[in-house]
């Protein structure tokens, strides 16, 4: 599998899924979720407002991960995950790691061959973008490592050039 970094939107990137870093109502908020909401347009929230009157009546946990389609999105799919939120005492790298992890899988699953990832947790849930990178990355790699050929590329497409330089670093080291 190839893995890039760069700074971007993932809103614009031409892969086969995207991964949106979601709170776990799943109704859209801020940052990268909110720009997916935006541009993926209304059907998006109608499919997640669907998801939580069925399967998911509480919202998705921490960790875990839920597909719907990409609707106006250029990606056929948009992984949901929840990640860790350092301000309300979610600290365990393991839930981190999970998001990435769950992620991959499903976007597996849909039988997408190329997946985009936020830093899922960096920003305003508190994580440390170098600690973020570190668990990625590596959570990518073993996933690979066990995955053989279920993936072509994963995309790590960062908004800030602090955060994509964290990744880079890692990736590199």
């Amino acid at each position: 599998m190839q893995i890039t970094i760069e700074q971007g939107d993932i809103t614009t990137v031409e892969v086969d899924a995207i991964v949106n870093a979601a709170n776990s109502s799943l109704l859209g908020g801020g940052g990268v979720d909110g720009a997916i909401h935006a541009a993926a347009g209304p059907r998006l929230l109608e499919a997640c407002r669907a998801l939580r009157r069925s399967t998911l009546p509480d919202g998705l946990g921490v960790g875990d991960a839920v597909v719907t389609p990409g609707f106006d999105l250029p990606a056929d799919w948009v992984v949901h995950t929840v990640g860790p939120n350092r301000h309300q005492g979610e600290t365990d790298p393991e839930l981190l790691a999970s998001c990435f992890r769950t992620s991959l899988g499903l976007a597996a699953d849909a039988k997408s061959r190329t997946l985009a990832f936020p830093a899922v947790s960096a920003g305003v849930y508190g994580w440390d973008a170098d600690e973020v990178a570190r668990i990625a990355v590596d959570t990518v790699r073993a996933w690979d490592d066990e995955n053989p050929a279920a993936l072509d590329e994963v995309r790590f497409v960062l908004f800030s050039q602090d955060v994509r330089e964290a990744f880079a670093r890692t990736a590199e080291g």
